[in-house]
This record gives C-alpha cells, sequence and structure tokens, in this order.
C-alpha cells in the first residue's frame, strides 16, 4: 500500500506533468530543479504513483529507461517526435531544462 502522495512527491508530478511533449527530464533533473530530493527519491515516487502523469518524459541520465519501460515508452515518442539515438532518448536534443517560456 502506497498511501496518499507527500508534498515532495506531489512537486516531483507537477514538473513531470509540466515537461513539454518530445523532452524529457532525467531523475536527478527534476531533484536539481526541486532543490531537494536525488534521483533515487525522484524514482521512487515514479515507481509510486507516477502511473498518472507522463512517466515516459523521465528517463535515466543517459537517456535509457529501464528495460520495462521501453516498450511502452516508444509509441509516446513516435507519437510526440522526442529525438532518439538507437534505444535511447538523444539527451542533448530532448532534455527540458524547466524553462516554460
Amino acid at each position: 500500500m502506497t498511501g496518499e502522495p507527500t508534498e515532495f512527491a506531489e512537486r516531483v508530478l507537477e514538473i513531470v506533468e509540466r515537461i513539454p511533449p518530445g523532452r524529457v527530464m532525467a531523475y536527478g533533473d527534476i531533484a536539481e530543479y526541486l532543490g531537494e530530493g536525488g534521483p533515487r527519491q525522484v524514482g521512487r515516487v515514479m515507481a509510486l504513483w507516477g502511473g498518472a502523469v507522463p512517466w515516459w518524459r523521465v528517463i535515466r541520465s543517459d537517456g535509457s529507461l529501464p528495460v520495462s519501460h521501453v516498450a511502452g515508452a516508444r509509441p509516446h515518442y513516435a507519437a510526440e517526435g522526442t529525438p532518439l539515438r538507437g534505444e535511447r532518448v538523444d539527451m542533448r536534443r530532448a532534455r527540458w531544462d524547466g524553462d516554460l517560456t
């Protein structure tokens, strides 16, 4: 049982919802943007509560996803035009810095 999301989890999920289509953030990017937690804490939030947000936009810093997520993410990447390099997201082109302008 996971219970209700913590305040930190709510902030993480809000950031994930704001990532534009075709763009991504690494787990650590989100922690850095919020100024709290780290990649593991963001990953835990995504594991527990990330199903209701565009989870495929949160990836490892090397552009990869856990193997169990690749097949589910591929259609989203294709539909959104997310830049890829082979099996990975092209972080140089797809990384979002949180700027909404």
